[in-house]
């Protein structure tokens, strides 16, 4: 790999791995973002919380060049920690937003779909202030934030759109339809929030910003039982570098190991 670094206005970009750069980590929740080149054409996977939108486009202006944009933006998964800027820049872009199906319920602001698959914060704190609202109050909220006419969806069996060489992988668990994205050539492997390299299931860990692996947010996850199942899917690819939603890519020589041994602990916990 390159290994390439670009700055600007106080955006970097590194090149985690042959035509994959990482932009982040950022903020209290260290986000990362990636733009993603396959031949001619460029993605971005995930986009930040909305405010994160101008540092994406600037990355993007600097990487690709004027009158260069994504043609697809991709998402792991519909928290707006990974899709607050995909509106703004899928309009900016001219491209449309792609998810897995089951991702629809949050992308386009569907209230019962996000009961149905709700984490135990949303069940606690979020739907509870979300009723109070009232229905009028509630809508015109969600309308703000949902992805509307730039939502697309492809089933992860296909063809990566924008992307082609790479494999969609259902990783289910955080969400009903969270993905993560693999490059067979080389064992390049986007995994989200599904695996991650911060610690974010510890209170240290989190508040002191603590590298390390760790699965999915227990309190921001609907399915316990289906993430571990994911992480293990995700070990069994073996993959060289593990650039995750939260915290700095993994790109050693012991990568591998090391998701192989945190699936075994993580199928036991």
């Amino acid at each position: 790999m390159s290994g390439s670094r670009h700055e600007t206005a106080g955006v970097v970009a590194r090149e985690i791995a042959p035509d994959v750069h990482c932009l982040g980590p950022w903020g209290r929740v260290q986000n990362d973002v990636y733009l993603v080149r396959s031949g001619s054409s460029w993605v971005l996977i995930d986009a930040g919380w909305a405010q994160d939108g101008p540092r994406i486009e600037r990355a993007a202006e600097l990487l690709l060049g004027p009158g260069t944009r994504p043609s697809a933006i991709l998402l792991t998964h519909c928290h707006p920690d990974h899709a607050g800027a995909a509106r703004e820049l899928a309009r900016a872009w001219g491209c449309a937003v792609w998810m897995h199906p089951a991702e629809l319920p949050f992308a386009t602001g569907d209230f019962a779909g996000m009961r149905a698959f709700a984490g135990p914060l949303d069940r606690l704190v979020v739907l509870p202030l979300m009723r109070a609202m009232g229905t009028r109050r509630r809508e015109a909220v969600l309308a703000r934030s949902s992805l509307g006419e730039v939502a697309r969806t492809f089933e992860p069996g296909a063809e990566v759109p924008g992307l082609p060489g790479w494999e969609c992988i259902p990783t289910p668990g955080h969400t009903p339809g969270h993905v993560s994205y693999f490059r067979p050539a080389d064992r390049v492997l986007i995994s989200g929030d599904a695996v991650m390299t911060l610690k974010v299931n510890t209170v240290p860990g989190l508040l002191l910003q603590q590298p390390g692996l760790s699965g999915p947010p227990w309190y921001t996850t609907w399915s316990q039982r289906a993430a571990r199942e994911s992480i293990r899917t995700l070990a069994g690819l073996a993959p060289t570098v593990l650039a995750g939603g939260h915290g700095a890519p993994m790109t050693d020589a012991r990568t591998a190991a090391r998701l192989r041994a945190f699936a075994g602990l993580a199928a036991t916990d």
